[in-house]
């Protein structure tokens, strides 16, 4: 152990905090290197507390102090304690103003964590810690405060003054030289929901007027030029402010609402008071930049953080164990809203994909969680796939178990009861307890339990007695720190059907019975159920809409899968019944490049996909999922042990290959038949029928024939958006050089100048499955777009590598490994939190095959071993590397 280690912060180890801070009156004078803060906070002594000290401890980081008073008399050097992260103030009084000035540099802030600059703009990111970056601050989410917030800057540097709440009053001093701003923030709000800009910004602006008839002023900053790409997101802000309304039934409190878009950003963005901040990535689109699927993320992103205005701001959450109060509830919440505006199954099967792509590895590998976890060293490293993912997805679950209706009684009873207060997964849980009558101790499980559940099935026909009967047994396996785990409350809705494909009605016979004609509930470790009145054997369909996070674990033929295939009423398992054919054909072909004698054939994969393609009832982005093969990601996940991605890739190109050619015929018909509009639209049919031919596209250009090459370079040439335009330069960026490096170089020089989609090239350039991939990334790195301080760029590029270049991240000779390795250690230096996300690529290390899994190891403990390791990324890969020679 390092004689440094980080403590660990354990939720056993709760209590509430000595004082209380009621209301902060700050005073933030704006300048590149010394920005000055001055902070009057009323503080009185927490009634709650046990604590018999009389001493105040102030978070703090990296501030210059300057200026302290209580009750505006100083205080000497006697008074109070430094160190490099708190203020301890000796006996202070029972109520009292405390005043501290500080200097702070956003122009050195390079982790971009309290206030910093970004191209320019003053910027704030203060969750989960960096409020104490700003100024001395009990940094916790459970003192709820109001804020009043003078802004000052030069008035050629920042003629936009922004902070949370209602604009009180802005003008000049000093002659005009300078100018100020003052804004009022009337609900208590943690210090994590605090947000500052001020720079030259240029702005749209709209309206939106309230289910109770007040007029909002809606307004969205970017950087001057950039205003005609703000338009999507505000009309996304809009239809999210109507929906929350008419769903549940939330209506906006301030009289304004902003958005601002800069593009230094560790995350995607952030729900602060009426002060949103996004990465641009997440604001910013017109047809010619921007791809489908970043109008969508714009779409649910801008969704996501305005549903935080009640789901986390209004009601926020106790301290860091309950993240998943406001970021699983609010996943829900914004997914359930892209269902409702667009197709609701392709929707479902986008999620489901996102989940098991990122957070079923992470449950099954060492970085395992329960969705409120019990212990963190560095709170940062929490913001995860479980936490957000699957904490949805036990929201999900939950209203499947109590009813639409009860759930929405719930969700009532829980704004109604925690308005203005600091929450926990027990508040929650109690609110549906009592609008559904119904005891949820055991479903309060899956917040504890780590792991992803395996539920084995077996059916049984009795044709004598016409009885079917459906055996289910669940298991969760063994995670770090959790060896032995208890059966989970899993909602199993199901449906029957005959051999017409027509859903049979029949009730089942079972403990315990089930809530509605298509659901049973499966609580114990095995459980039968039995339905009755069953003449011919049905085919089963189990889990339809994905309605619990588990492994399903099912021996079905090739034909019950290509009959559920072609007539499940369900989308999803129509679906998932394509994919699991799919999966099946690419890891009978690896074990065929091992030796094996016998393979799956692809022929019933072939014919149910042939039957979709021609069947015009199927939505159009339906059967743009069902062209998509499972990714090498996924194959590697099914596999689960000694995974050789070198034979994935392989098994996966010849299957994809396989496929282009057995549908040639049909997907030539679809190429042609979706080709693209002369007006570019963003709406739900046009999107999927972009999506249907680049499917198609993928699928032809597999097989590798000249033509089909000079198909792909005329589809880039002659594309008329991004979306068609980014397809073919990934599609191409994986050929040879001679297909490849004429479009890579186009695209180059005709977006070099535009920060945001130069990252298009980045990640192409990351991505590409070629020989020279890390020769090509290693020059991309020393390119003049490349920026190492702009966390998208080094997403974009040695992000793709890791998370989408399986086949040279994990090169058989290690290089992949000892490249990403030196570009976690570089950017750990600066970027902690950066550097600690990435690093979750390679939390599958373990059940690679041997020699990779050998090479893997040894960069972890290299990454380990590095002097200087922050406490962010001294976690992931302590987490990743414990007992590993064991």
């Amino acid at each position: 152990m390092r004689p440094d280690t980080p403590r660990t912060i354990r939720l056993k180890d709760y209590r509430p905090s000595s004082h209380v801070i009621t209301h902060v009156d700050l005073n933030v004078s704006l300048h590149p290197t010394e920005t000055r803060v001055t902070a009057k906070l009323k503080i009185n002594k927490n009634p709650a507390s046990s604590q018999k000290s009389k001493d105040l401890i102030l978070d703090g980081e990296g501030l210059d102090l300057k200026h302290i008073a209580i009750n505006g008399t100083e205080l000497t050097g006697k008074d109070f304690k430094r160190s490099d992260t708190s203020l301890r103030i000796a006996k202070v009084p029972d109520t009292f103003e405390l005043t501290t000035t500080v200097i702070i540099n956003p122009e050195a802030n390079k982790a971009l964590q309290g206030l910093y600059l970004s191209r320019g703009i003053y910027c704030t990111q203060c969750e989960a810690e960096g409020f104490r970056r700003i100024t001395y601050f009990l940094d916790r989410p459970d003192i709820l405060s109001t804020y009043k917030v003078r802004i000052e800057a030069e008035a050629d540097e920042a003629a936009v003054l922004l902070s949370n709440g209602n604009p009180l009053e802005r003008g000049t001093v000093a002659g005009g030289k300078r100018h100020y701003a003052v804004w009022r923030d009337p609900h208590p709000k943690p210090c994590y929901l605090f947000a500052l800009v001020g720079g030259n910004l240029s702005s749209i602006s709209s309206t939106f007027k309230t289910m109770s008839g007040r007029s909002v002023d809606l307004r969205i900053y970017v950087e001057h030029g950039k205003e005609d790409r703000a338009g999507w997101a505000m009309e996304s802000l809009k239809r999210s402010m109507t929906w929350d309304e008419e769903r549940f039934g939330r209506e906006y409190d301030l009289d304004v609402f902003n958005i601002v878009a800069v593009s230094h950003f560790n995350m995607g963005a952030m729900e602060n008071k009426g002060l949103n901040i996004f990465n641009d990535r997440l604001i910013l689109a017109s047809p010619d930049k921007a791809t489908d699927a970043i109008y969508q993320s714009i779409e649910g992103v801008v969704a996501h953080e305005y549903f935080h205005n009640w789901t986390g701001n209004r009601i926020t959450c106790r301290d860091w164990f309950q993240l998943c109060l406001k970021e699983g509830l609010t996943v829900y919440r914004d997914q359930e809203f892209s269902s409702d505006i667009r197709v609701r199954t392709v929707q479902r099967i986008r999620e489901v994909r996102h989940l098991r792509a990122h957070q079923f590895p992470e449950d099954a590998g060492p970085l395992a969680h329960p969705v409120r976890p019990d212990s963190y060293i560095e709170i940062n490293n929490f913001y995860t796939s479980t936490v957000y993912d699957k904490g949805a997805e036990l929201v999900r679950m939950l209203a499947t178990i109590i009813g639409e209706d009860s759930f929405r009684a719930g969700m009532d009873l829980f704004f109604d009861r925690h308005d203005g207060d600091a929450a926990t997964i027990e508040d929650f849980l109690t609110c549906f307890e009592e609008a559904a009558g119904q005891d949820l101790s055991h479903f309060k499980l899956w917040y504890h339990q780590a792991g992803t559940p395996r539920v084995r099935c077996h059916t049984t026909h009795d044709e004598k007695r016409q009885k079917l009967t459906v055996e289910l047994e669940q298991e969760t396996p063994p995670t770090p720190g959790q060896s032995k785990k208890k059966p989970v409350h899993i909602p199993v809705r199901f449906g029957l059907l005959n051999a017409d494909g027509e859903d049979l009605h029949k009730p089942v016979q079972g403990e315990p019975d089930t809530t509605s004609a298509d659901l049973i509930h499966l609580t114990k470790k095995r459980q039968k159920f039995v339905f009755e009145d069953i003449e011919h054997c049905p085919v089963v369909s189990l889990f339809r809409d994905f309605s619990a996070p588990v492994v399903v674990d099912f021996d079905r033929s090739d034909a019950d899968l290509e009959f559920l295939g072609t007539h499940d009423s369900d989308g999803f398992n129509r679906w998932q019944a394509i994919n699991t054919l799919a999966t099946r054909l690419i890891v009978g072909r690896i074990e065929k490049l091992k030796g094996a004698t016998s393979t799956p054939t692809p022929s019933g994969l072939i014919r149910v996909l042939s039957t979709a393609l021609e069947d015009d009832s199927l939505e159009t982005g339906f059967k743009a999922e069902l062209l998509k093969l499972p990714s090498q990601m996924d194959i590697a996940r099914e596999i689960g042990a000694q995974v050789d991605p070198g034979l994935i890739y392989k098994a996966h190109k010849q299957v994809t290959a396989t496929i282009g050619r057995k549908l040639a015929e049909q997907l030539e018909a679809v190429y042609k038949a979706m080709s693209s509009t002369a007006t570019f639209s963003a709406e739900p049919e046009q999107m999927a029928k972009r999506a249907l031919r680049n499917a198609a596209l993928t699928l032809l250009t597999a097989r590798g024939k000249d033509d089909d090459l000079k198909r792909l370079t005329k589809h880039y040439q002659r594309a008329r958006n991004m979306t068609e335009a980014a397809h073919a330069l990934f599609l191409l960026a994986g050929q040879g050089t001679a297909h490849s490096q004429p479009a890579l170089d186009h695209f180059y020089r005709k977006w070099k100048k535009d920060h945001l989609v130069i990252d298009t090239w980045f990640a192409a350039i990351g991505q590409a499955p070629r020989a020279s991939a890390l020769a090509n990334i290693k020059r991309a790195l020393k390119d003049p777009a490349f920026d190492y301080y702009t966390p998208n760029k080094v997403r974009a590029l040695v992000g793709s590598f890791a998370m989408h270049n399986p086949s040279r991240f994990h090169a058989a000779n290690g290089s992949g490994y000892r490249f990403f390795a030196d570009q976690i250690i570089h950017v750990d230096r600066f970027n902690p939190q950066l550097a600690a996300r990435l690093l979750g690529a390679m939390g599958s290390w373990s059940v690679l095959e041997h020699n990779r899994r050998e090479l893997a190891r040894a960069e972890l403990k290299r990454i380990a071993k590095t002097k200087g390791l922050s406490r962010d990324t001294f976690e992931i890969v302590g987490k990743m590397t414990k007992n590993s020679d064991g």
